[in-house]
């Protein structure tokens, strides 16, 4: 069965990209490849290691987040400052694509990010210049799979949505389509 969003998508989305970026070929337009989930266990860093009760918290509440295993990643240099020497396991990250990230996309936006306290919208200033878009959560609680009552230790995370063959506003406006909560500005109109 094809996912809501993937339908939706496939459906509503990429025609309008296509008058949007002036072209009928349904291949040059924006896709969405991958999205990417990481959190950072390096505030836990205990001599040599992550404290184990942190990491198996992190990596366990990432797979039940993304719907499968999350992998830890080890530092690929030294940092004095942070304390971080290479090889240190300082963060867990997990790669989604295909029915999985469609699935993912919609639970984070009609379940998830409704769920954070105060929210007015998300920024739409984390765009690269290629197209993809980057945003942090402060805590993992926001996803209903998380059972916070038997959280040891709350961890926020990055998430990464990499779009191939877009620029900053045709990924904007198919975010905006699939119901993407921006701030919404108001526009300055002249005197």
């Amino acid at each position: 069965m094809t996912p809501r969003l993937k339908q939706q998508f496939a459906d509503d989305v990429l025609p309008k990209l296509g008058e949007a970026a002036g072209t009928k070929n349904r291949l040059a337009l924006p896709r969405l490849e991958k999205i990417v989930i990481s959190s950072g266990m390096g505030k836990y860093l205990d001599g040599t290691k992550v404290r184990p009760a942190v990491k198996e918290q992190v990596l366990q509440d990432l797979a039940l987040i993304a719907g499968q295993k999350a992998v830890a990643v080890k530092a690929r240099k030294s940092v004095a400052n942070f304390k971080v020497r290479e090889g240190y396991e300082t963060s867990a990250r997990v790669t989604l694509r295909g029915d999985r990230m469609w699935e993912f996309l919609d639970r984070l936006i009609s379940l998830a990010i409704p769920r954070i306290k105060d929210f007015r919208g998300i920024k739409d200033t984390s765009f690269d210049g290629r197209g993809n878009f980057s945003f942090g959560v402060t805590e993992q609680g926001i996803f209903p799979e998380v059972d916070m009552t038997n959280a040891q230790h709350t961890f926020g995370m990055h998430i990464t949505l990499v779009w191939k063959n877009s620029t900053n506003d045709l990924t904007k406006q198919a975010m905006t389509e699939l119901g993407f909560p921006f701030i919404k500005r108001e526009k300055k109109q002249a005197a």
